[in-house]
């Protein structure tokens, strides 16, 4: 392997780790597998987390069909039939909030 230097190489790097390991206690050498463990647990979770759920969910929209001979008066009605519930919805909302701020005493 050309980027390492002359004098180490992966063989010699894991000779060297098993070596040392070899110096250890029977604690030391739990207390470092464990600490591996948790860490490739974490590590783990990351990698699944990371795959679930990505994709936004499908979004349906439907579209509503109009005839082409509307007159603009029909289009003006129809405009404030559904302005008349959008602004039913956001006050219907604000009351929820209003409710809930009660709840919680604010």
């Amino acid at each position: 392997m050309s980027w390492f230097p002359k004098p180490v190489g992966p063989r010699a790097a894991f000779a060297d780790l098993r070596a040392f390991m070899r110096q250890r206690s029977r604690e030391q050498f739990i207390g470092a597998a464990l600490a591996v463990l948790v860490t490739a647990v974490i590590v783990f979770e990351f990698l699944i987390d990371s795959r679930i759920n990505t994709a936004p969910p499908r979004q349906i929209v439907y579209a509503q069909s109009w005839s082409a001979d509307r007159t603009d008066a029909e289009i003006v009605a129809q405009q404030k039939v559904d302005q008349a519930k959008k602004d039913a919805a956001a006050k219907e909302k604000q009351r929820q909030f209003q409710k809930l701020e009660k709840q919680l005493g604010m």
